[in-house]
This record gives structure tokens, sequence and C-alpha cells, in this order.
């Protein structure tokens, strides 16, 4: 098909509520290539607010074409974008309104990024708990659940979502919160992208000013130690302080780091020493930069991976981080090429009840990531030896967060949404998307 035959073909109505481009079109590229992936869609509809988004949907439907939904475009599993069909791109529904100031009430277009969001807020004295990236998009984080820099003291993302605007797959603009369509409201904290295309949040944000931030970098001697330490402080620690542990493995020329990045979520510079001191006895410091900032200033720039390589991503949630799981943690980090996230837990996230979200792993003493850096073109037995030395962790673990999944196969969602979240996902499936129209997620089927 010709450049100009594919132009006439999506010449429609569709092109009155929505920019449309196709392969040739300038911007195309850019909203088919994720970080994760390059995507050839037969087009790209980039909608200006829910009717354009509705327009898309009934055009889709019409012609035949699977639906990809793109936000940030931040998926680990390359699910913001697909080799035909169409991707929506809802980058340009990315308002930030503050609706209320005495209750912090604030309404947010899926394609704004956090670093819009604490941007528009900072004036305000006030900030969301979200991830930990500038450029990632507020509708796919959102819709995961949003395990951020305030998860202790402020809980997960979705546990400050108030209500949520969605296009149905019926193209009908639907409010859902705690009063009305309450069952969709309960399945999109956490269930993804499965039943309609999010296009707008209401968050009550929390007074955040000035944080603590910053990283310790340790001598890496000892990492069994090392992280045997940070659990014990963690499981007592101030519900301000949240932390994750980074063990990088060597490269050429460097050794193993073990780094500690924390967020403290006050103002308060004497309560952050007190809070820090302890982490910073665990063992000799290399560096030491934690400083106070706005909150605004916390998430940082992503960065593109290198050339020529892939990045394979799993993750898996201790709900008791006992010694065993630190010796297979441990275990995987000296057998190099693995890069360790520990994720501190607990605190407002844990009181939370196990069944009030579709994110149900509310009792995570610990949340373990880890990326393994491999060749683009890596044979199937390395791939395969990744998998395994994986998997002698994983088994230690209880379920998944969706949001760091690399892939998106059955066992993956089983392993985000235990048995009976699933079972209520699925009914809300069934109401919303009988279909299976927004399969291009962690999918969960009607049922």
């Amino acid at each position: 098909m010709t450049h100009t035959s594919s132009r006439e073909r999506f010449s429609s109505d569709l092109a009155t509520v929505a920019e449309v481009l196709v392969p040739g079109d300038g911007g195309y590229a850019e909203s088919a290539t994720i970080l994760f992936a390059e995507g050839t869609p037969d087009v790209v509809v980039r909608p200006r607010d829910g009717a354009g988004v509705a327009a898309a949907l009934r055009y889709a439907a019409d012609a035949g074409l699977a639906v990809t939904v793109r936000s940030g475009g931040h998926s680990m599993a390359g699910l913001s974008t697909n080799d035909e069909g169409m991707v929506i791109d809802t980058r340009r529904i990315n308002g930030v309104h503050l609706l209320d100031p005495s209750s912090g009430r604030v309404r947010i277009g899926a394609g704004a990024t956090w670093g819009d969001v604490a941007a528009a807020l900072r004036p305000y004295g006030l900030g969301l708990t979200a991830g930990d990236t500038a450029q990632v998009g507020v509708g796919g984080l959102t819709l995961g659940g949003g395990i951020g820099w305030m998860v202790r003291r402020h809980g997960l993302a979705i546990d400050n979502l108030a209500a949520v605007q969605l296009v149905t797959a019926d193209g009908r603009l639907i409010g859902a919160d705690a009063a009305e369509h309450a069952d969709l409201f309960w399945a999109l904290r956490g269930g993804g992208g499965n039943f309609g295309v999010a296009v707008g949040f209401d968050f009550i944000a929390q007074p955040v000013t000035t944080v603590h931030y910053g990283t310790i970098t340790y001598q890496a001697d000892d990492p069994r130690g090392l992280i045997a330490g940070w659990r014990d402080l963690g499981r007592d620690g101030d519900e301000n302080l949240t932390t994750s542990l980074s063990l990088m493995p060597a490269a050429p020329g460097r050794p193993g780091v073990v780094m500690l990045t924390c967020c403290y979520a006050s103002a308060d510079g004497a309560e952050a020493d007190k809070a820090l001191r302890p982490f910073r006895a665990l063992a000799p410091i290399v560096s030491d930069d934690i400083k106070p900032m706005p909150y605004a200033d916390v998430l940082e720039d992503g960065s593109e991976l290198p050339p020529g390589l892939r990045m394979d991503v799993h993750n898996t949630f201790f709900s008791t981080f006992d010694d065993a799981r630190i010796a297979a943690v441990d275990e995987l980090f000296n057998g190099g090429g693995a890069a360790i996230s520990l994720r501190g837990m607990g605190g407002a996230v844990a009181r939370v009840g196990q069944d009030a979200t579709a994110f149900a792993h509310r009792d995570a003493e610990v949340m373990l990531a880890a990326a393994f850096l491999l060749p683009e073109d890596a044979p199937q037995d390395v791939l395969a030896q990744a998998s395994h030395r994986w998997s002698r962790v994983s088994a230690l673990g209880c379920g998944a967060y969706v949001g760091f999944l690399g892939s998106a196969e059955p066992s993956d969602v089983a392993a985000a949404y235990p048995t009976d979240t699933y079972r209520r996902l699925a009914a809300v499936k069934q109401r919303y998307d009988p279909g299976n129209v927004f399969r291009r997620t962690h999918n969960v089927l009607p049922h």
C-alpha cells in the first residue's frame, strides 16, 4: 500500500477529532517506538480528549484493527506499541489541573508524565507518590499500582486515586469511583489497561515540599551482610523513609557496587539524619550525596538502552524476607550479569486491605527486581540460563508487580493476580470489554 493510499484509507471523521499518522508521516516513528520495542502499526492516532479516543475505537472496530494504548511508552514487556493495527497515543491528553486546593484533588490526563505532574504541583506545596522516572506516563504506572519514592508514607499511587475517566470498548466515556462503577474502579487500581482507555485520573495530592533524597554507595565486601542489615533496619524504620538497595554487577574495569537510594518524605533535617544514621553505619561508605531537595527534583531522567543490547526483566515479592531468601538473592548477584533492586515495602501500603484493590500484594515486605543485560542476538541457551538463574530466586517469592514485568505470558498474569483477584477481574472484564478489545496488555480474559 502506498503512502498516499494509506492516507486516504484513514481520511475519515477520525481525522477531525485526532491526529492520524501512517508510516512515512512525521511523528509516526516517534509514537510507534517505545523504550523497549520498535513497532510498525498500520496507524497511530493521537487524540486530544475522550471524544477522540472514542472515535479511534469506533474506527478500529469498523476496520478490524487491533488496538494498543500508549501513555509514556515504558512498558517493559513492549505492550505500548505493536506491529500491526492501531496505536492510540494518549500523550496529548496531558493536562494537570488542581480542582480543589483545600483537599488537594487534582485531575491529570493519562498522557501526562510524572515529571509534568511534580512540576505542576510544586508551586502549591503538593505532590503525589509515583515512580522513579520523570518521563514515565501517568496512565500506565497508575493502572499497574504505582510503587514510588513515598510508598511507605503515602502508599501506592492508586491509594491516592479518587476517580478515573475512561472510554470503554464501545466508545462510552464514563467515570468510575467508589460510588459509580465501583467494580470497575476496583479493577482499575492495579488491573492494568484491560478495561478501557483511561483518559483522566483524579488524585488526592499530599502536602509535599522538601524531601531528603540521594544515594549512599557502600564498599561491596559483604553483600549478604549488607542486605540482611538493610532488611533489619527496614522492619522498624521510620515510615517517612522509603529505601531501595541496588546491587550492580561487576563490569570491565569496575567492581560490583551496592547502593542505597532513599527518600525521606519530610523537610525535617534532624529527623532525616536520625532515620538515616543506622543505614550509614551498615558498611564502609564510598560516597553519600543525600541532601534536601524539592520533591519535584527527585524523579530522574530515564536512560536509553545501549545499542545492541536487550534487558530481560523480572520481579517478585517476598512477604517475609528471611535469611534463605537473602542467600538466594546474594547467589544471584554473585553469579554476575544481573542488576538487582530490593525495594522496601510495608508502612502505608500494608494498611490497605488485601482485596481492596486489584493490586493484591499488600503483605509484601520487599519487592525484588532483577534485570539481565544481554545482547539483542543472544542465543537461546544464554536466555535460558538467565531464566533458570531467576527461577531459583522467584520460586521463593510470591506474585509479581505488573509494572515491572518484562513479558506478558499467562504465567506472568497469574503471578501478578492471585486466583481470587483474577476471578474478580475476569468478571469486570466481561462486563466492560467482553470482546477483549484491550488484549494488548497483561491480559485478563473475560469470563
